[in-house]
């Protein structure tokens, strides 16, 4: 059979053609390939504990999987009980930061009038055309604000079910993967699958040890500095950090403004310092040590890939960018005709071999970064 052999710009156009083609179709299909991509994941991660109650416990595989979930959504449940806890001391002190606010803001007016000579009047003028705007689109805000809160619970939803049936038939998944390609390649999709699925449990579990560790560090260090709500904003710093880039910048304005209604101008600058301190540690000490390189992407791509990843899915993209463009770099790097592409999602090659870094917590319990 004779091979056609196209010019570059058919090439190009092909392959232009083909990303417009799968970026309407990841839109279109949000609903349900959003939450089957968080599932994967989540087996991923509760995989190895299927396998043990399987295996060692002698349960059926429905049963091991419908109890791996079970505790999963027991571990949710418990931290969102938790977190609710927080949020309702909060709003119990609600109104003194309103009026602590309102006190501030007079402040800034009066700074204002004196300094770029804008009266109050005209500044009150500002406001109310702002306030009437906003309010004109008050009705499509709330409806707005109802129809996520339906669908997060309907992703939710769609997640956990997802989650069972993945771990349910696994092993037939893996058999149609496999079928799906030539048998001389069958050793080498075997060799991806398993590099994916290490990799990717391994990310997985990192990332929440690392969200673990980050609530940690800013509820004691808040703490220390005599911060109201400490634990709440501990809390929403580690959450939010899974968000590579733009999670941790969130977390830090929304502790600084809680802060500075509640405590002043210095408090808040010293949370934001706060912040800058951890982000440093685990950025250098942290993501190394218990994520590792092997899963690493270089900031270029994974900040396009976050900003991509919101504009098809929103939040669920931002968060979903970083791991599946880890499984599309060790898709690359295996592969023959695609290994360039794995070299420029990656970090620079360093020609000297980096030795690991070790941490020596005790005399008999140290830490060895990850590969």
């Amino acid at each position: 059979m004779k091979e056609i052999s196209l010019p570059f710009v058919a090439k190009l156009a092909l392959v232009l053609l083909s990303i417009i083609m799968l970026g309407y179709l990841a839109i279109l299909g949000k609903s349900l390939l959003a939450p089957l991509l968080f599932s994967l994941l989540m087996a991923f991660l509760l995989l190895p504990l299927a396998n043990f109650l399987e295996r060692k416990l002698k349960f059926k595989r429905s049963l091991a999987s419908i109890t791996a979930v079970v505790l999963m959504i027991a571990a949710l449940y418990g931290i969102l009980y938790f977190l609710g806890n927080q949020l309702t001391e909060l709003w119990a002190d609600w109104p003194l930061l309103v009026k602590q606010v309102s006190t501030a803001f007079h402040d800034i007016q009066n700074w204002v009038d004196k300094t770029f000579q804008i009266n109050i009047k005209k500044q009150r003028s500002f406001l109310t055309d702002g306030i009437e705007k906003s309010l004109s689109t008050s009705a499509v805000v709330i409806g707005t604000t109802l129809l996520t809160l339906s669908s997060s619970l309907l992703f939710l939803a769609f997640t956990l079910l997802f989650t069972f049936f993945i771990l349910n038939y696994r092993r037939l998944l893996f058999t149609f993967l496999t079928a799906v390609f030539a048998e001389e390649h069958k050793t080498k999709v075997n060799d991806i699958v398993r590099e994916i699925q290490r990799i990717i449990r391994k990310y997985v579990t990192g990332l929440f040890l690392q969200m673990l560790i980050v609530s940690l560090l800013m509820i004691i260090t808040l703490s220390l500095l005599g911060v109201k709500y400490a634990i709440l904003l501990g809390l929403i710093a580690g959450i939010f950090n899974i968000i590579p880039y733009l999670g941790i910048f969130t977390a830090l304005l929304i502790s600084a403004l809680i802060t500075f209604a509640t405590a002043g101008a210095s408090s808040a600058l010293f949370v934001i310092f706060a912040f800058i301190g951890v982000h440093t540690i685990d950025g250098n000490i942290l993501m190394p040590l218990v994520v590792g390189s092997k899963v690493k992407i270089n900031a270029l791509f994974a900040f396009i890939g976050i900003i991509v990843g919101e504009m098809i899915w929103g939040i669920s993209g931002m968060f979903l960018c970083i791991p599946y463009l880890a499984m599309l770099k060790i898709i690359f790097e295996k592969t023959d005709g695609l290994k360039p592409w794995g070299i420029l999602l990656g970090e620079e090659q360093k020609t000297i071999p980096r030795k690991r870094k070790t941490y020596q917590i005790t005399k008999k319990i140290k830490l060895e970064e990850a590969e």
